[in-house]
């Protein structure tokens, strides 16, 4: 789906295909015809856009077969499909029963990631349509950060460069230009936009810059009016906007939140869990665990690395404040129960990124890979629901990128 922005700049919107198992090329082709095509007939539209995951072992192999790459090329253009922008911040086993801490694996440290990451580049110059501007990927904010040190900032530091000399030359020899947006998550050594401007700054910024994720924006409590003026004061480009809402309780406190939130803990994924607390000497502050935000922030929070960490046990966060928890909500819906989701959030970035003389990307991604770890009842039954809630989320987008001010363009 293509918008217009009142600047001129055509803005791609797709929905992120990591919610979909699929690690081999017959996988991702599968996932066209089971939910994009679907998806894209149940939209109305003639021309749907996909942030593909490509786990590392099916982009090798596309890699070393172009032939296999033209032909996934021309599935897509045949099935009214088109990628602009691929997610590259899980290397694989992204549908593992027990991922957690694993999705940081490898960080910006290892030459693994900076092999994967070129290698997506390579591909998304052969998927991208003749008439998009550039491509994007999206990647992890450097690594962990009680796996960091001075070792791998420095050796992280060599691997930024070496992927914008990368980026450069790929841009010389195909005309297609790629960038690469870090993406700050709770937890991460990039945690928040401060950070980024933090670790991040000295980049080229020409072919490297920001993918902003509204849900861990929101998880931060960061604002996004001043999140985005601190990026753009310090010339890192959000390169890609990630469109989600996170979970958020107003009063943890209250009559069943506790056994609502519970229903959210499950196995899988890491579910970061943020509470916003008063600075003072009687805050709790003080655990290894718990952070500030930023230099210059006003903003103090208790910070729990999941979701169970955060409601039971001694170290459970104190509830005396709003939480909000890094779960992927569906962004059309609304939670049961004494629990919301953030959607207010992604509307005012969505308002600052579009709603100005000059829109702040031109690319947008809907991702939400929780739907088969929620909670039963708000589960998709089969592929038919997976799809149509899917087809629910970019039909709230599209509604929303209207109202600022978008116009829908057909091919």
């Amino acid at each position: 789906m293509r918008f217009r922005h009142r600047d001129g700049t055509v803005v791609h919107l797709a929905y992120c295909t990591n919610v979909h198992p699929a690690e081999d090329l017959a996988g991702v082709r599968d996932q066209l015809v089971r939910y994009a095509e679907p998806i894209r007939e149940q939209l109305g539209v003639d021309r749907l856009g996909l942030g593909l995951w490509l786990a590392h072992d099916v982009a090798t192999a596309l890699d070393t077969n172009p032939a296999d790459l033209a032909r996934l090329r021309a599935e897509l253009v045949a099935r009214g499909l088109e990628v602009v922008t691929l997610n590259g911040f899980p290397y694989r086993h992204f549908h593992a029963p027990v991922v957690k801490h694993g999705v940081y694996t490898p960080d910006w440290s290892q030459p693994d990631r900076l092999v994967y990451t070129t290698v997506l580049a390579r591909l998304l110059t052969g998927l991208m349509p003749d008439d998009a501007a550039r491509g994007s990927i999206s990647t992890l904010p450097l690594g962990w950060r009680s796996w960091w040190n001075d070792s791998r900032r420095d050796d992280a530091a060599r691997q930024l460069a070496a992927l914008a000399d990368e980026l450069a030359d790929l841009e010389h020899r195909t005309g297609r230009t790629v960038r690469v947006g870090f993406e700050p998550e709770p937890g991460c050594v990039v945690e928040s936009t401060e950070d980024a401007v933090r670790h991040l700054a000295a980049i080229d910024t020409s072919r490297l810059g920001i993918c902003l994720d509204a849900c861990h924006l929101a998880v931060g409590f960061e604002d996004p009016q001043a999140a985005l003026g601190r990026l753009a004061a310090a010339g890192l480009a959000v390169v890609k906007l990630q469109a989600s809402c996170a979970l958020h309780a107003p009063d943890p406190a209250a009559p069943g939140a506790r056994d609502t939130l519970g229903g959210f803990v499950e196995p899988r994924f890491l579910h970061q869990t943020r509470e916003l607390a008063e600075p003072g000497p009687d805050n709790g502050f003080g655990g290894g665990s718990d952070v500030g935000s930023g230099s210059g922030s006003e903003r103090r929070l208790h910070a729990r690395d999941d979701l169970p960490d955060a409601l039971y046990g001694q170290r459970a966060l104190p509830a005396r404040g709003p939480w909000r928890v890094h779960f992927h909500i569906p962004l059309h819906a609304t939670p049961a129960g004494p629990v919301g989701s953030t959607r207010d959030v992604l509307d005012d970035v969505l308002a600052n990124v579009f709603g100005g003389q000059h829109a702040v990307t031109d690319h947008v991604e809907v991702e939400t890979y929780t739907w088969t770890v929620l909670p039963e009842r708000d589960r998709p039954t089969d592929e038919k629901s997976l799809a149509a809630g899917i087809a629910a989320e970019l039909d709230w987008t599209r509604a929303a990128l209207a109202r600022h001010g978008l116009v829908e363009v057909s091919s």
